[in-house]
This record gives structure tokens, C-alpha cells and sequence, in this order.
């Protein structure tokens, strides 16, 4: 029944690789099953036949696509089955688009569809690494036109030792996380998270991946020269070269004129009207298909600032190829949030906003991998009048989201551990406006606003972007922080967060098919520069340490640890216990399985009452140790007080005052609160107090009376007191 069914084995980083083609999804233009160790992923590729009318981009679509079953798990969801990606698997997708997007034809227009549904995990296997294999791989034997194919692998930094894709118990100990994908010979996208790695590990590293792909990359060649299908033919949509070249010769002085400026709104305006004499002159050579225009536009515009950068080495601003733009910091822009940090550069500027809270509010995910709680979270929002336009927000993109999670990569590392900053964090990076590198920028200014509301990072962290412009003969130039116009129209951006002790985060972009030894190299090297120059002379400058108080409109926040089989007393039955001290010292209280206590007030001196509390319920009171308590009863003989809730002791008539009390009515009543002093628990359990020593010890009042003289009245038989350190009241 499956004539072509076909079977293809290796072995990659010790475990065993299988690609299976011929049994699966028959209808689509290929069909790859990898198996890497246990972990499954199902790789399709379909294209139309036909070209999508009315687009000037090859329209290629990616999706990772997780499934719960493949964990053994059903979806947390309401309806119980999978709904929209969720971030893990959206950051996953671009990580297979990037490198397999350049390598397909530019002026193809026919719909590609790429899906990759992972199927079985294994926690040692990345089901990433299998999705980018396999995706390669059927791409590569399909009959849709590609430079491929490419692998993918993870590197990981284990005990000083360079690991490609280690397992899970690697993986918990790594200090780096690097997804390097690759060509036969060149490296095509890097992806990666570090734990402050210096420069030459960091580039050993990518160079290790890179020496891995290569294998994986002959493996699968080996594929395709055995089933490998002829690529479809297509129609161009170049423009035609004679066409392009009039056009240029009309208005290529009008265009270097425009552009020549550091503003971006004075080149928009200034190329309106080159736009419209073109129109005027050509039209209706175009006619019924006038946008093109507009693409050849964009062309005699990328081939002025290609020519002005490899050729002049100017940069449209002016600047020098290795200058940074006009830098600006500052913090504490908005007076009732917990931090902000704004950091500008040039046209781009990033204002971020960060929040702290209790440990409940850490966010809680439900993917396939073994995490499942988010502590530190990073979100970034761009919305259209940060580019002068007007179009609706309607959430977070893909391009969104990626950006965050690239921030949040970069800033995790400096985080401070959980033991000494018992906090959720959540940072806004809010875009005002853009002109190439906002999600640099973002990292610039989240560091600002980390240290301006009080988390006390291990280090600083900024960010900067290397540009590239290739030449036909393997020449090659890079310049530091590119704008808008340098990225749309050059070869790569190399997006490189650290802090001065090493890299924390890179993200490469590329347009071309890949990049050599050298100019990864020479992009390391620039970056470090350029990051350290804006963390002394701009970051440090603005707030050289994070603050050591936090802002009052934050919560405060400590931590205790009990016995974990106290927790069900701090509780109490159906939470009543809990709900009180919440009530009483208006705090939030969040109890871990281990028995640590966070427990979360505006009021750091609630907060404080609230753990002591806490430790009473816990512990049982302490002799000698002073309480504020509830009168709950009053009895001829003295009044009973609930110091915390369930436990109760007698203050005898004798021990209300700093006098001698005839009535107790005459001290106290039910529901005053008073201050008391332990001064006895007996073979019982019950506890004795006195609010004369309270008073005296704390208040500093002179007894008028000596109590030791007097006959000490017989407790009444009718007023036992119900404490037992064992069992408490609800």
C-alpha cells in the first residue's frame, strides 16, 4: 500500500535520528516524519499552483504546532483542546522561518505553507530541533523551488564544557541556550539565551553547532539525491531590467537627495513627491498593474543605500560606520507605577514599565515542555503611532511577541534569585516611536526600570544591533546600531544583549542565505563594544545601582518557613484562618507545598505582624514573647484574648492593670484590641496573660500596686479556657 514509503537513519549528539517519508499525509507536496530519540514531529509543506495576486513578498507561512497528547496531558483549556499557539510555540515558528525563509526564490509570489505538529516528546530530545530538521527535510525532496536544505541544532555550556543539545539534565545546568541553524557552509540563524558568556565561548559555541549542521545537512542531501522531486517551475516577478534602469536614471539623484537626512519624517515627506512624478510618467506603462511601481521604488532606494554603505561607507544619517545615534536615559517617568525607564536612540525611543507583585501572580503555563511557571515576564506592544500610522491595535503579533521574549531572555539572567527577592515581575515595554532596534531598546530601558523600582539585578544589561551589507565577491562591511533604512535594505540584523561580563542574548535576522566565521566574528566584537559604551556613558549615568528602597506604591514583601505540616493549621478549615490574618492586616498570603510563606502588604510593619502571627500558629506561642490580641470574652475572673486566630489565653483580673482592678468591664471589653505579654503555658496547654507586664515592660507605666501581696482570686470552673497548642479554633 506504500510503495514509496522510505526510512532514512542517523545519529545526532549520540541519539538515533530517523526521517520517514512515503506513509503520511500523501496529498501534500512532501511529508517528513522525524524521530529524534522518542520525541515525533510531523513536517508538511504544500504550495499553491498558482501566484498570489497583488503581493510584493513571498508569502510563506510557519507553524509549530504543540499538542498535548503528545506529553500525555490534556489541555488545561475550557473546551479541553488546543486553541491558539501559545508563546513557546510562536517563538518556536519563527525560529524555523528564519533560516528557511532567505533560501527560498524572492520573486516568487506562490503561497508556502509549512506545518510542523509535534507529536510524541521526549524531555531529552528538543522537539524544536526535530520540527527544523524535518521541515528541512521536506522542503528539500519537494517539488517547491529552495536553496536548501539546513539543520538545526541546540548548544549548551555544561560544566565548561561545550554540549550539543544536551538533555534535560544538561539543560538544567547549562549556562547557555543556543539554537544555531546552518547551510552546507554557511550559518544561517542563531537564536540564543546566556548566562553572561563571554565572546570567544560564545562563539566556539555557534561554531560547534554549526559543525554538527553540516552533517545533518549532507544526511539530508543524501535524501534528496534519492527521492528528491524537480522544483516546480514558476513566474517571476522581477521587474524588467530595462524598465527598472529608466526609472532609476529619472529619479535616482531625487531619491539620494531625499533620503539624505537623520529624520525620518522629513525622508517620507521628501519622497511623496518622487513617488507621485513617477506615477505621472509611468502609469501607464503599469497599467491595471501600477503598484509595481512602487516596488521598483523600493528597489532604486535599496540599491542607493546599499551603494552608499559598501561602496562610500556613508550611512544615511551621516554618522560614522561604527557610531552609535544620539542616546538618552531616564527614569521614574510616571509617578504612581512601581519603576519606568525610557531609553531613546536616535528616532527610537522605548519606555518601559515594571511591576512587581506577590508569587500567586507568577504566570502559569500550559505547553508540553517541563516548565510550568513564568516568575520573571516580559511583554512588548508596538503600536502604529510609533511609525506615524494608523492602524487598530488588536493584541500582540508574532513579530510582538518574539521581540518580548527576546528582552525577557536577555534580562533573566540578571534577575535575582527567588530566596532574595521573593517577587513576580512583569515588564511593559511600551514603543513611542521607531527607527530600527526597538527591541534593543527595550532592554535598555526595562534595565533602567528594574533598577528604578528596586530589583536588585546581578548586572546591567544593554542592547545593540550589527548590520551587514554583502558584495557579489564575498566582500563585506558591518556598521553598529542600524536605523529603519539599514535594516530594511541590508543583509542581516545581529541583535546582541549583555552586560560587561558577557553576552546574555543574541537574535540573528537574515535576508541572505547565511554568514561566515568572520563576520559573526566581527559582529561579536562590535556589539561588546557598543553595549559597554552605552551601559557607562549613558545607563550608569542616569541610575548607577538599583534603588535600595522600594516605591510605596509597591507591595512589600517577606517570607517565613514552617513545618509543611503546619500548613493546614495556618489554613484553618475551609481557609478561615488564612482569610482572618488577610482581613486583619490586609496582606496577601501565598503558601508553598515546602512550607515557605510570602507574605505581601503595602504596610512593611502589617506585613511583619502578619508573620508573627503566622509563627504563633505554627510554633504555638512563646513564653515571655509580647502579642497584640482581641479581647473575645469577658468573665468575673479576667478576660480571654485571641492572639491569633484559635488560640486564646486568660488575662487574670489581677494582670489587666497597672492597678488594682475591681470589675474587668472597668479595663477592657469584647472586641478590644490590647497588648499582652505570655507569661505562662501551663502542663495543659493553656496559655496565661498579662497586660500589666505589656504595659509596663513596653509602655513603661509604673505599677501603683504589688499583686504579689494580694490573695490571687480561684479561676471559676464555668471559665475554661479551650487552647491546646494541638488544636485550633476556626
Amino acid at each position: 500500500m506504500f510503495e514509496n514509503y522510505k526510512v532514512y537513519e542517523t545519529t545526532l549528539a549520540g541519539r538515533p535520528l530517523k526521517l520517514e517519508t512515503g506513509k503520511m499525509a500523501q496529498l501534500a507536496n512532501a511529508s517528513v516524519l522525524v524521530t529524534y530519540g522518542e520525541t515525533s514531529v510531523l513536517c508538511n509543506v504544500t504550495a499553491s499552483a498558482k501566484p498570489r495576486d497583488g503581493v510584493d513578498f513571498f508569502p510563506l507561512s510557519v507553524d509549530y504546532e504543540e499538542k498535548m497528547y503528545s506529553v500525555g496531558r490534556i489541555p488545561g483549556s475550557f473546551q479541553r483542546r488546543e486553541s491558539r499557539p501559545s508563546e513557546k510555540a510562536i517563538l518556536a515558528s519563527r525560529c524555523i522561518d528564519r533560516p528557511i525563509r532567505p533560501l527560498f526564490p524572492k520573486d516568487m509570489r506562490n503561497d508556502c505553507s509549512v506545518v510542523a505538529t509535534v507529536m510524541s516528546v521526549d524531555p531529552d530530545c528538543s522537539p524544536e530541533i526535530a520540527a527544523m530538521i524535518g521541515v528541512s527535510a521536506a522542503i528539500a525532496i519537494s517539488n517547491i523551488p529552495w536553496d536548501g536544505p539546513i539543520s538545526g541544532v541546540k548548544v549548551g555550556l555544561v560544566d565548561n564544557e561545550i554540549v550539543i543539545n544536551p538533555t534535560l539534565e544538561q539543560r538544567e545546568k547549562s549556562k547557555m541556550d543556543v539554537t544555531v541553524a546552518s547551510t552546507a557552509d554557511l550559518v544561517a540563524m542563531i537564536e540564543a539565551g546566556a548566562d553572561e558568556i563571554d565572546d570567544d565561548v560564545m562563539f566556539e559555541a555557534i561554531m560547534k553547532g554549526h559543525e554538527v549542521n553540516k552533517e545533518v545537512v549532507a544526511f539530508i542531501n543524501g535524501i534528496v539525491a534519492e527521492i528528491g522531486k524537480p522544483k516546480f517551475a514558476f513566474e517571476s516577478n522581477d521587474p524588467d531590467p530595462v524598465i527598472l534602469a529608466e526609472i532609476e536614471e529619472f529619479c535616482i539623484e531625487d531619491v539620494k537627495k531625499a533620503l539624505d537626512t537623520d529624520d525620518k519624517l522629513v525622508r517620507d515627506a521628501a519622497l511623496l513627491p518622487i513617488y507621485a512624478a513617477v506615477h505621472e510618467k509611468f502609469d501607464e506603462r503599469f497599467e491595471g498593474k501600477e503598484s509595481k511601481l512602487d516596488e521598483i521604488m523600493y528597489l532604486v532606494q535599496k540599491h542607493v543605500v546599499r551603494a552608499w554603505l559598501k561602496d562610500e561607507k556613508k550611512r544615511v544619517d551621516g554618522r560614522g560606520i561604527d557610531e552609535i545615534r544620539p542616546l538618552n536615559a531616564q527614569v521614574d517617568l510616571l509617578p504612581r507605577v512601581h519603576g519606568s525607564g525610557m531609553f531613546t536612540r536616535g528616532q527610537t525611543q522605548v519606555l518601559s514599565i515594571a511591576t512587581l507583585a506577590p508569587m500567586a501572580n507568577a504566570q502559569r503555563l500550559d505547553g508540553i515542555d517541563e516548565q510550568v511557571e513564568k516568575r520573571y515576564i516580559h511583554h512588548y506592544n508596538f503600536p502604529s503611532y510609533s511609525v506615524g500610522e494608523t492602524k487598530p491595535s488588536r493584541g500582540p503579533g508574532r513579530r510582538e511577541i518574539g521581540h518580548g521574549a527576546l528582552a525577557e531572555k536577555a534580562l533573566l539572567p540578571v534577575i535575582p534569585a527567588i530566596e532574595d527577592f521573593p517577587y513576580a515581575i512583569r515588564v511593559v515595554s511600551e514603543v513611542l516611536s521607531s527607527n530600527g532596534s526597538t527591541s534593543q531598546g527595550s532592554i535598555c530601558g526595562s534595565t533602567l526600570a528594574l533598577m528604578a523600582a528596586g530589583v536588585p539585578i546581578k548586572a546591567p544589561v544593554a542592547g545593540i544591533s550589527c548590520g551587514l551589507i554583502t558584495g557579489d565577491n564575498g566582500e563585506f562591511m558591518t556598521m553598529v546600531d542600524i536605523q529603519g533604512l539599514e535594516d530594511f535594505y541590508g543583509d542581516m540584523d545581529f541583535k546582541v544583549a549583555g552586560t560587561h561580563n558577557g553576552i546574555t542574548a543574541i537574535q540573528m535576522d537574515l535576508k541572505i542565505h547565511g554568514l561566515t566565521p568572520e563576520i559573526i566574528k566581527e559582529a561579536l566584537s562590535k556589539t561588546h563594544k557598543a553595549r559597554n559604551y552605552i551601559l557607562d556613558e549613558v545607563m550608569m549615568k542616569c541610575i548607577s545601582e538599583p534603588r535600595a528602597e522600594l516605591s510605596p506604591f509597591a507591595p512589600k514583601m517577606i517570607t517565613t518557613q514552617i513545618s509543611p505540616d503546619k500548613i493546614g493549621d495556618v489554613i484553618g478549615k475551609q481557609g478561615k484562618v488564612i482569610q482572618k490574618l488577610q482581613d486583619q492586616f490586609d496582606c496577601t498570603i501565598n503558601i508553598e507545598e515546602d512550607g515557605r510563606i510570602y507574605i505581601s502588604t503595602l504596610d512593611l510593619a502589617k506585613a511583619e505582624a502578619a508573620k508573627e502571627v503566622i509563627s504563633m500558629i505554627a510554633n504555638g506561642p512563646e513564653v515571655g514573647a509580647f502579642y497584640r490580641g482581641v479581647v473575645t470574652r469577658v468573665m468575673d475572673f479576667g478576660a480571654f484574648v485571641e492572639i491569633a486566630p484559635g488560640i486564646e489565653g486568660l488575662v487574670h483580673i489581677s494582670k489587666l492593670d497597672v492597678k488594682r482592678t475591681e470589675k474587668v468591664e472597668d479595663v477592657v471589653s469584647v472586641g478590644d484590641q490590647i497588648k499582652v505579654k505570655v507569661t505562662e503555658i501551663d502542663d495543659r496547654d493553656r496559655v496565661n496573660l498579662s497586660r500589666r507586664d505589656a504595659l509596663i515592660e513596653l509602655d513603661g507605666m509604673v505599677p501603683e500596686n504589688d499583686i504579689s501581696s494580694e490573695d490571687r482570686p480561684q479561676r471559676n470552673n464555668n471559665g475554661r479556657r479551650p487552647f491546646n497548642s494541638g488544636k485550633k479554633r476556626d
